[in-house]
């Protein structure tokens, strides 16, 4: 098979990268700095600066690409790049698509769990709509309804809803690691927000299941079975890392410091991955402390 992505060199894209090149499965990677991609993503991996240097017909495009959307506030500059680099990418790839003769027949494009809005205590899955309308959510929905325009071509599209990833090799856990490891580790705010959470191994896997169920469409909950409270997760990563937990970041400082972007830490979702595992999908991880211990030799 021959797989087309965006997004190859984060921290997703470089795994599923390894893991098809290890089923024997050609890639591609559309990227800002292709001659980047040999070397991170595997030497049998051709990046491309324009999906006019693809070579031969694609048979799926897995769309990850997205400029990191917690690592600054969310100035005006900012947000115009998150949208930019989510919707106007995708639609880039939406007429690169549609001038093929030979079109791909599945998209797998990504979104995240911010979809929903900041949930509270509602368990949400792939029927909720969303509960509150903040900019996280505007830009998923904006994100999938642009994907789903593929559909009108014949393309099967999977929509792929992220949680936290939980890796060694980076994303939002390795943030985590410098303040736990100095014991000034904590919950955030009054810690009762729930953290969706997903061990990289899963996230993978769970790519690659849909990308092969030929009837898998639409969104999906790309997220543990049992999501936890953020005092929880805390005292859980203070406890694999053999450190205190009990240093709380105050909402109010992370409110001046952050501005909006701080909602994406104070608030959460409890959301379900009903249609996974309607769909067959067996999570590997689907206990907090299991996914850090298997993490915990490389922290």
């Amino acid at each position: 098979m021959h797989i087309l992505l965006t997004g190859g060199t984060g921290l997703i894209g470089r795994q599923l990268c390894k893991h098809w090149l290890a089923q024997g499965h050609r890639l591609t990677v559309w990227s800002r700095q292709p001659e980047t991609v040999a070397q991170v993503c595997g030497a049998q991996v051709l990046g491309v600066a324009r999906l006019q240097e693809v070579i031969g017909a694609v048979d799926a495009v897995v769309n990850l690409a997205g400029a990191p959307i917690a690592d600054r506030p969310w100035t005006h500059k900012r947000k115009a790049l998150l949208w930019s680099s989510r919707i106007h990418l995708t639609e880039t790839l939406l007429a690169w698509m549609e001038s093929l003769e030979q079109k791909p027949a599945v998209l797998i494009s990504g979104s995240a769990v911010g979809w929903y809005g900041d949930g509270g205590e509602r368990e949400l899955t792939e029927a909720s709509g969303p509960v509150l309308d903040d900019f996280p959510s505007q830009l998923c929905i904006a994100w999938e309804e642009t994907a789903q325009r593929a559909e009108a071509l014949g393309i099967r599209v999977v929509l792929v809803r992220t949680g936290l990833v939980l890796s060694a090799e980076g994303g939002f856990l390795s943030r985590l690691l410098l303040p736990f490891k100095l014991a000034l580790g904590g919950p955030i705010g009054n810690g009762r927000q729930w953290m969706p959470w997903v061990h990289i191994k899963d996230q993978i896997a769970l790519i690659d299941f849909l990308l092969h169920k030929q009837d898998a469409n639409g969104p999906y909950n790309a997220c543990a079975p049992h999501p936890v409270r953020n005092r929880e997760f805390a005292k859980t990563l203070g406890q694999v890392l053999h450190r205190p937990a009990f240093m709380p970041m105050p909402a109010f400082a992370l409110k001046v410091g952050l501005g909006e972007l701080s909602g994406l830490l104070l608030g959460g979702q409890k959301a379900l991955p009903e249609r996974l595992q309607a769909a067959g999908f067996t999570f590997q991880f689907t206990e907090l402390r299991a996914a850090l211990d298997d993490l915990s030799s490389r922290l």
